[in-house]
């Protein structure tokens, strides 16, 4: 067996290094030799993929008119790319996330919840020229190769030495190497960003503004996480973890400017600004909304009460309840119903047929439920778990509660269970409470400022801090008089 092996490993190692050299391909963007291991052809049916999983976890925001003019303004800086050959699509996501983001093959995504925070055209050509930065360097394309190669070796070491903790050495040896090769893409995908800007017309040094408004919405979201004891979503990269004054971002943008053309184009605030006009600021009712301790979701036709002191996370696909020793957890999901069955009949197909410790039938709110009490694999590792599911039309919610120490399980089980019977049909005033926040434009009289403007806003909290933020003048910028401003009301 060990001869049958070292046969494998001195015949596979060769083979490997062999395709390794055939999988050189002169990158378009820098003309240097990078190490891929797909096509041109493949990075973008990868791309097709990965785009229906995005679609699948956010919806686009309906919102044609910002969609064309985003997609327009993609565009241009696409057709001065160094793939402008590919067909690059642009797509607005209706998520509060401040972040943007790129696909194999052309697919660019951007939040509404980073428009929130840019002031003007140009700045919106900075994002996107960075995004289309990562596609004509084909930085994903080369994490993947890269991601692809550290797993065979891994797998050829562990196979050769029969050790797994060979194979875990490798893997983590791997991960930090992609790390650091990510951290060079993003100053990569900085340069390639400055020279289309400049290519199109725009100033270079909007890249500059437009990591200094997102850096200030960072060292905010950083204060709040840490008075909250929680942990911090910033957007990736460069944008969020280089200061506005780092010398190798200037230097790129610098030399940026050889590629600007005589005809300079203004940076188009006014333009920008109005397309926000009306845009929904942070939660919206497609995903459900968070008020006054309660979750509302209009679309589907729901609501609950929260667990009081808890935080809630309302993600794309769950919504997660976090008590504040971060050792417990509620999670809601919502399940489409393919066929007619018993609320007792689905919980348990969809758990797999476990044994319960207890279980009962549940009238919730004049809607039929089950609930039991099994042990399940959890992030806290195999616990005892309250599941209640309830059925709502042709949907099943599901609610489960867990937590770190089994222990712990008579003591929160009641809020676990009060949490799930809270569940009810939305109200006709609970559907009026969950209308959304949207962007208005305020032209700034003589005498205002932020702090007076500040309790015209419908910020829940920290209210003037936001709305400088939102308006790039953070943390001590005033506005001057006459100047159009963005609002949330």
């Amino acid at each position: 067996m060990r001869y049958y092996q070292a046969i494998l490993f001195f015949i596979i190692i060769p083979a490997i290094v062999m395709s390794a050299l055939h999988g050189c391909a002169v990158n378009p963007a820098t003309g240097r030799r990078d190490f891929v291991l797909m096509s041109e052809n493949q990075e973008i049916e990868l791309g097709k993929k990965y785009h229906a999983e995005i679609l699948k976890q956010y919806k686009i925001y309906n919102n044609p008119e910002l969609q064309t003019y985003v997609s327009g303004i993609g565009e241009e800086l696409a057709k001065v790319s160094h793939r402008n050959n590919l067909i690059f699509r642009f797509t607005v996501l209706d998520s509060p996330q401040v972040n943007a983001f790129a696909l194999p093959g052309g697919y660019i995504y951007i939040t509404r919840g980073i428009l929130a925070y840019l002031n003007s055209e140009a700045e919106l050509a900075g994002v996107l020229g960075h995004e289309i930065g990562h596609v004509t360097a084909r930085h994903s394309v080369r994490q993947h190769s890269a991601g692809t190669m550290s797993s065979i070796f891994s797998t050829i070491i562990a196979f050769k030495t029969g050790s797994r903790s060979y194979s875990d050495l490798s893997q983590i040896l791997g991960g930090s190497l992609l790390a650091g090769y990510g951290r060079s893409h993003e100053l990569e995908a900085d340069r390639l960003g400055a020279e289309y800007l400049a290519r199109t017309g725009y100033a270079p040094d909007n890249m500059i503004d437009v990591i200094g408004v997102l850096k200030n919405q960072e060292v905010f979201a950083k204060a709040r996480a840490k008075a909250e004891g929680r942990e911090i979503n910033t957007y990736h990269g460069v944008f969020a973890t280089h200061p506005a004054n780092d010398k190798r971002l200037r230097e790129v943008i610098a030399a940026a400017k050889n590629y600007q053309t005589a005809a300079q184009r203004p940076d188009n605030r006014d333009t920008y600004l109005q397309m926000l006009n009306s845009v929904i600021y942070d939660q919206s009712p497609t995903q459900g909304i968070i008020r006054q301790g309660l979750f509302l979701h209009p679309d589907l036709g729901i609501a609950f009460k929260l667990p009081q002191g808890w935080r809630t996370q309302n993600l794309p696909d769950r919504v997660l309840m976090i008590n504040q020793p971060r050792d417990a957890v509620i999670q809601l999901t919502v399940i489409d119903l393919n066929k007619r069955e018993s609320p007792k009949e689905f919980l348990s197909q969809a758990l797999g047929n476990p044994t319960p410790i207890s279980s009962r039938a549940l009238q919730i709110n004049g809607l039929d439920a089950y609930s039991m009490i099994t042990e399940s694999n959890t992030s806290f590792g195999k616990r005892l778990t309250r599941y209640v599911t309830i059925f709502n039309g042709n949907r099943a919610y599901l609610f489960a509660g867990t937590v770190k120490d089994n222990a712990m399980m008579q003591t929160l089980d009641d809020t676990f269970l009060k949490t799930a019977s809270g569940f009810h049909r939305i109200t006709a005033a609970e559907k009026e409470l969950a209308k959304p926040y949207r962007i208005t434009l305020h032209t700034v009289k003589r005498g205002e400022n932020y702090a007076s403007l500040a309790a015209k806003t419908a910020f829940p909290d920290y209210r003037e801090q936001r709305l400088r933020l939102i308006n790039g003048q953070y943390p001590a910028g005033e506005p001057k008089p006459g100047a159009t401003i963005k609002l949330v009301q």
